[in-house]
Parts: structure tokens; sequence; C-alpha cells
């Protein structure tokens, strides 16, 4: 017996919690209509009490596969819906799982109350694997899901010791690149309007700015940096407080094209001409970078190549018990007018 919960909580810690008999847990836990609400709602407390997890494998042989994939998404709906790398990682995974039995579900968190709703969700086995998209650092739902036997997939580097499938982009070697571009081209004061820092791209962007001032053999300064939240009028925001800061400011890498929007706002309304006085440099190579004034320099990573590595890596683990796997894609960069 293990009163306390958690990873070793069975079915007879629940009864015992719940003042049922296991066979009326097990009921509950395969959806059987023969539970009267009172005793489901009793049920499901002392599930989420003790942070019990179904045995996969078990209920596998109990009852049909849901045949469903979360694509679970840790950002307020305006931003997905704005953002370019959500709609192309979203193509991706679709397109891999329209050739499949899986249905593509979308489930939205914007704190710790929706997370933990999200994760008795997941964890009751409503669907088969959950593709895990904006999660900050100290998320714990993907190794919680793990831990669970869940299989899931994130977008950027996993916690660290969670046995979690992740594809990744080379952010920090495609912001050298960025920066590199910038120090070759002859400016002398280059800023980065960063990521958020409890977010993977945002903090390997703006290590990749520094290691990059560092290889020519400059000292990155903190005034030259200033932390946006990936929208475009955060991206203003950034680059207003950078303009303040330094006013010889003559370059910028921002650590997303939406971002660079924004930045290029910024300058407009301070009359900074791109690249004449300042110039900037993006990161995705969406389709806004191309149709921005003036056409944006930015590091293209494959966005929709990463939706589909990782539906693949999660279909693995589903169809043939594949252990968790972690794939880095390539960056590039592509240089317009705006450097």
């Amino acid at each position: 017996m293990n009163p306390a919960g958690g990873p070793g909580c069975t079915l007879e810690d629940v009864a015992a919690r719940a003042g049922v008999s296991r066979a009326t847990v097990s009921r509950v836990v395969n959806a059987s209509p023969r539970v009267s609400e009172s005793v489901r709602r009793a049920v499901e407390d002392a599930i989420d009490e003790l942070g019990y997890a179904p045995n996969r494998a078990a209920r596998s042989l109990a009852r049909h596969r849901s045949d469903t994939v979360a694509l679970v998404v840790s950002e307020p709906s305006v931003r997905l819906f704005a953002d370019p790398f959500f709609a192309a990682t979203t193509l991706g995974v679709s397109h891999v799982l329209g050739a499949t039995r899986y249905q593509l579900v979308l489930v939205m968190t914007e704190g710790d109350a929706e997370r933990d709703r999200v994760e008795r969700h997941l964890r009751r086995g409503d669907t088969d694997g959950a593709l895990i998209l904006s999660a900050r650092a100290d998320d714990p739902l993907a190794g919680r899901l793990a831990a669970a036997g869940i299989p899931c997939v994130v977008a950027g580097r996993p916690p660290a010791g969670a046995a979690v499938g992740f594809v990744d982009a080379d952010n920090a070697g495609g912001a050298r690149q960025a920066v590199a571009h910038l120090v070759a081209s002859g400016r002398r004061s280059i800023g980065t309007v960063a990521g958020p820092p409890d977010m993977v791209p945002g903090a390997d962007r703006r290590r990749g700015w520094e290691e990059a001032l560092i290889e020519a053999g400059r000292r990155p300064d903190v005034a030259l940096v200033a932390a946006g939240d990936f929208t475009r009028s955060g991206g203003a925001v950034a680059t207003r407080r950078l303009l303040d800061r330094r006013p010889d400011l003559d370059a910028v890498f921002v650590a997303s094209d939406l971002m660079a929007l924004g930045a290029l706002d910024a300058l407009r309304s301070r009359g900074r001409r791109v690249p004449d006085d300042v110039a900037v440099v993006g990161f995705d190579d969406s389709e806004l970078a191309r149709s921005s004034d003036p056409p944006l320099t930015t590091v293209r990573q494959p966005v929709e190549d990463m939706g589909r590595a990782m539906a693949r890596l999660l279909l693995d683990q589903l169809d043939t018990g594949a252990p968790p796997a972690g794939v880095v894609l390539h960056t590039e960069l592509v240089v317009r007018r705006s450097t």
C-alpha cells in the first residue's frame, strides 16, 4: 500500500481513500457506465489527491485506445493565433498524423490551475500521448507525464532528468551566425531583443548573441539586452528600451521575426532608418520576414519540419514502444535588405 500517493500508488490505495472496492475504482478508470455520479466523483477526487496513474498497458487490454494525440500549448490563445511558429509547427504535426489513425486535439494551458487540469486529463488516458509546445524551463508537465508512463515529445530541450522525447533547433548556433554577420558588416553597438529567459529558445538565442560577441573580441554589455515576450508589441517595447539606454545602437539581433517587426516599428517611430542607421536580424524566416519593409534578414529554422519530427518521435513511442529520443535541427542565416 502507498497511502501517500505518487508513482507507486495502486488501485487499492485509491479504493481505500475513496471508501469503495477495487472493482469500483477499476470501473471508473475504464469509463464504465455502471457507476453512480457521486461514486465516480469520489474516486476521481481520490485519484487526483493520490496522483494515481493507471497502468497503460493493462488499460489497453481493458478498452480501446483513444486514438487521439494532445497538442499542449502553454500560451495565451491570442499568441497562438498571432505567431506563425505555432501555425507552422501544427501544420507539420498534422501532415504526419493525417496518414495515421490518430486525431489531433488542441489543449491550451495559461496557468498552474489549467496545467494541473490538463495533467489530470492526460493521466486518465483520454489521449494516447502528448506534444508540448512553448513550455517554460520549470514547467513540470512533461516530466510528470513521462513518470506516469505517458508518451510525450516537447519542442525544445526537456526538463533535466526527464525521460522525454524532444525536437529542437540549433538556437544558439543560429544566433551566433546572425551576430557574426552583423560584426562582419562593421556594426559596433549590437544589441539583442531576447526572448523570455525561462524559455529554451529565449535563453539559447541570447547565449548565441553573447558567444558571437566574445568570439569577435567584444565584451557583451547587459545594457544592450532587453527581454521581449515573442510578440510584436513586446519587440517594440524592448527596442525602445535599448534605444533609451544606448542611443549609439547600430544593430539589433531579435529572437523572433514577430518581435523583429516590433523592432522595425520602434526604430521607424524614432526616425532611425533600417539598415542605414540600425541593422535588424530576426529569427524564424516566417512569411513575416519576407513581406516586411524592408525584407528581414533572419535565421531560418525549419519549423514545419520540427512539427513533423515531433509527430514521428511520438508515433515511434506509441506504435513501436521505442524509447524517447531527441532531434536537433540545423538553422541557416538568410540575408535580406534589413542588414
